[in-house]
Formats: structure tokens, sequence, C-alpha cells
């Protein structure tokens, strides 16, 4: 049951990226995951809650690294680095990538989708304030990584192999040393 839940997410992601927002159909969906559209229609009822499964995903997937991250000081700062960037410039991020594009991309059919994830950021916001730091640490770091995590995401200027590792280090070091 969880797999084909996952292909049909997995179905939907690639749908979004390959014919963009206006494409995502629950038929194009069912085609992409080959089930039916019923198979389809018992794991999402509508397209609504389509984009929903695919917010749910990541944000489980994200808030299950922080919480995993114990209570050493700095310990959520440094998972949120370490979950949206890479310590080396490569392209094992992509997937979660992705994923993410997608999602923005569902935004623009459904401007709702985003709703539980900007609740949940400022949960995550309120857990690196706690995390043993300076809350102006945590917090710094945190817009850093989003801004270089987008930078990324649509290819404005990421840091190039090199650059990408000096300033992980940098935040790391940023982290550590409050």
């Amino acid at each position: 049951m969880t797999d084909t839940r996952d292909r049909l997410l997995d179905a939907a992601t690639d749908v979004l990226l390959r014919d963009g927002a206006q494409a995502l159909t629950l038929d194009a969906v069912a085609r992409q995951a080959q089930v039916s559209k019923g198979g389809l229609l018992y794991h999402f009822p509508s397209k609504q809650a389509l984009v929903a499964g695919m917010v749910d995903r990541l944000v489980g997937h994200f808030d299950a690294a922080l919480t995993a991250a114990g209570e050493t000081p700095g310990a959520a700062t440094r998972v949120y680095l370490q979950a949206s960037v890479e310590p080396r410039n490569t392209a094992t991020g992509a997937a979660a990538d992705r994923a993410t594009a997608a999602l923005f991309a569902a935004s623009i059919v459904d401007p709702d989708a985003l709703r539980p994830l900007r609740e949940v950021y400022q949960a995550w916001q309120r857990r690196l304030e706690n995390d043993g730091i300076d809350p102006a640490v945590a917090t710094a770091v945190r817009l850093a990584v989003d801004g270089w995590w987008l930078s990324r995401l649509v290819d404005l200027a990421p840091p190039a192999p090199g650059l990408h590792e000096r300033v992980y280090v940098l935040l790391t070091n940023l982290i550590d040393g409050s």
C-alpha cells in the first residue's frame, strides 16, 4: 500500500517537472504511475489531496530528521544544514530538490498547497531558536541554508565546487562556535 502511494507521489513529481503545473491531472498521474484511476483515487481522492500528500511527505522526512537531532547544543541547526545542503557539491540531493521543485509548481495549481509547509516552518524556527546556541546564529544559518537551497533549486548562481564546500564548513563552524 505504501509502495503504491509513494509511486503515485513520485509520478506526480515527474508529471509536474516534465510537463508543468497545468498538466498535473489525476489521469496523467495514474498513467505515469501505471495504475488505474480508481487505484489513484483510493489513495488520493482529489488533486488537492495528491498535492497535500506531496507536501506531507516532504515535511515528514525533514521533520523526522529534526526530531532525531537530539539535545546537544546546535544539533537541530546542524541537521537543518545537513538535510538541506550536501557537504560536498554532488548530485545526490537531486531527488529531494526534484520533489520540492514539483511542490512549488503544484502551488501554482493550488496556492493553499504550501500552507502546511508554512505552518511547519514556524515549528522548525522555534526548534532552532531553542537549540542551545545563540538564536540569531541558528536563524542566520537557516536563512543562509534556505537561500542556498533555493539558488541550487532554480539555478541562481549556486556556489561552484570548492566554494560550496567552504561555505558548508563556514556555516558548520558558525554553529559550533556559538
